[in-house]
């Protein structure tokens, strides 16, 4: 009996459900510390008034009644998502331009991929100061050369406007930024078997109908995984904005998480702070959710 009991646990040591689970513990155990247990605070601190100086009081549901009536946070939802959706159709047309460009090896390609994909390696928060001294009226390169082509009389204030401090921050995330999503563009084309362009290709298929009948089509799973990374990444922006505009002019740049840093840092309202968050991630996880179903659909 002794000796079958012992067989017994071996064999139960050696199932593949508890080697699984040993395998998956150690991940589980980072998701709980550093995600759960964050995510169980932010709802707690949502639930209260929460003063950096003072002793929390619990106030439910006052600071989520409180945002209808923030007009700031609202101002900043409209600019968040016209920032978004503007950046996505910009910055997913240039990424698969440039994808489509390097696609095929031959000579000078591995130069051009590099170039492309160079300033991805570079910080946000360090790309931000770089353009903001590039744009600077007293001593960057830009509007000088513009002066020089004709194209402008006098230095431009380019984030005096909303317009022009929109489209100045534009021009930057796509800088940033392209390179990446052309390498998850990249990826996805070279998965796309060569015999089905050369079936079309027999069949006398133009390369615009090649492109709109057989690419993005067999790219589809490619290019939602990169507008769901883009999306998610532009209604969280703020170091770009932070840096670059500081929320100017007049608040018109200002974005849902410049929002949440300021009601706790400027305000020390770290209850208010929390609820916007949980406000911003309940949105954020229905619109990823909606987006997956999509995809799903489609391949479906």
């Amino acid at each position: 009996m002794p000796d079958q009991a012992l067989v017994q646990k071996r064999r139960w040591w050696s199932s593949r459900a508890v080697q699984g689970a040993g395998y998956a513990t150690p991940t589980a155990v980072v998701v709980a510390v550093f995600f759960l247990a964050p995510l169980g605070l932010l709802v707690w601190m949502s639930l209260h008034e929460w003063p950096i100086l003072r002793a929390p009081t619990f106030n439910a549901p006052d600071n989520y009644t409180a945002i209808a009536d923030n007009q700031l946070f609202t101002d900043a939802v409209m600019f968040t998502l016209k920032y978004t959706v503007v950046t996505t159709v910009v910055l997913s047309l240039v990424a698969l331009g440039l994808a489509l460009l390097i696609q095929h090896s031959r000579t000078g390609v591995g130069l051009f991929r590099t170039a492309f994909f160079l300033p991805g390696a570079i910080g946000l928060a360090a790309t931000s100061v770089l353009f903001l001294g590039f744009l600077n009226g007293r001593f960057g390169p830009v509007d000088p050369f513009l002066m020089h082509l004709g194209i402008i009389d006098e230095p431009i204030s380019w984030v005096g406007t909303p317009n022009l401090a929109l489209f100045s921050t534009i021009v930057l995330v796509t800088w940033r930024f392209a390179g990446f999503n052309m390498l998850i563009l990249l990826v996805g084309l070279h998965a796309i078997p060569l015999e089905v362009y050369e079936a079309a290709r027999v069949d006398g298929a133009s390369g615009w109908t090649m492109l709109t009948r057989i690419t993005l089509p067999l790219l589809r799973p490619t290019i939602a995984l990169m507008l769901i990374i883009s999306i998610t990444g532009s209604l969280v922006a703020f170091d770009q904005f932070f840096i670059f505009t500081q929320g100017r002019p007049d608040n018109s740049t200002i974005t849902v998480v410049m929002v949440i840093f300021r009601q706790a840092f400027v305000k020390h309202d770290l209850g208010g702070a929390a609820a916007l968050s949980a406000v911003l991630l309940a949105a954020l996880l229905v619109l990823n959710g909606f987006l997956l179903r999509l995809v799903r659909h489609r391949e479906a």
